[in-house]
């Protein structure tokens, strides 16, 4: 897989098929979560998912991932590219990452070593989005989810402080 595959995989137009759970989110210890399975419209053999995580006692930290499931035996699942909230630790690297919200991308050269998830020397610190809601809402445009409203229109009506709360 090269660059230009990936990308083409991030960029195709997708459809969600269904969300678990159904509504809202999982909540497990620490965080809330729901995931989200999706095909290419162009392509219905074509699997995707998406995850999303946000930690309960730190909501910027978060996480909304797309995966691509492979029909390649070799290559397997990849998670192409996150959306991330800051995680603290501001002097963990020299740009400071941890501390901003930023988007990692995976590259074909990490897949040619085995790697199947964005390694942390491939990332974009944003200012995009600021709140998990407007990054889903940017995620979902940047990766073409047609029917996105359909499954999360909730989480973007009520926000996190008005009708998502914790358990």
């Amino acid at each position: 897989m090269n660059d230009t595959e990936i990308r083409d995989l991030v960029f195709c137009p997708k459809a969600i098929g269904r969300k678990d759970p159904s509504r809202g989110y999982r909540h497990e210890q620490t965080q809330r979560r729901f995931n989200l399975e999706l095909t290419a419209t162009a392509d219905s053999r074509m699997r995707f998912s998406i995850f999303v995580r946000q930690n309960l006692k730190y909501i910027e930290n978060f996480t909304v991932g797309l995966n691509y499931h492979s029909n390649d035996r070799r290559l397997g699942m990849i998670t192409l590219v996150r959306y991330n909230g800051p995680h603290g630790e501001a002097g963990r690297q020299p740009d400071g990452h941890y501390a901003k919200f930023h988007i990692h991308r995976i590259t074909a050269a990490e897949i040619a070593s085995g790697s199947r998830q964005p390694r942390e020397l491939h990332r974009e610190i944003t200012d995009r989005y600021g709140t998990l809601e407007e990054a889903l809402m940017a995620f979902f445009q940047d990766t073409r989810v047609a029917n996105y409203w359909q499954f999360c229109a909730g989480m973007f009506q009520r926000g996190f402080l008005n009708g998502n709360q914790y358990p």
